[in-house]
């Protein structure tokens, strides 16, 4: 598979399979890029996860709400600014974890 379409897989499936998508991809993919983009994609998605459910936990006393709309909206967001990026074969890492991997 093209390395340009496997990158658009991985960024869309934040919204279908967050979690089996990279894996499979960085399990059978060859191509080093790939493979980076699998686990950034992993790492935040898990990131995410991990700051909404503190924002939740802190909604109850009103300081996590405004955490809790941010984060929601860039598990949504970044994603497909990782999609655009890929149909545009540029360079992109993910915010938070991109310089992780």
């Amino acid at each position: 598979m093209d390395s340009k379409w496997s990158k658009v897989i991985i960024h869309a499936s934040a919204f279908f399979a967050p979690v089996l998508v990279p894996i499979l991809f960085f399990l059978l993919s060859v191509e080093e890029d790939v493979k980076r983009i699998s686990i950034q994609a992993l790492l935040f998605q898990a990131v995410m996860w991990l700051l909404i459910f503190i924002s939740s936990f802190l909604s109850f006393l009103i300081i996590g709400i405004p955490f809790l709309i941010i984060f929601g909206i860039m598990t949504i967001v970044v994603p497909i600014i990782g999609i655009v990026k890929a149909l545009n074969e540029t360079s992109w890492d993910y915010p938070i974890v991109g310089r992780w991997v």
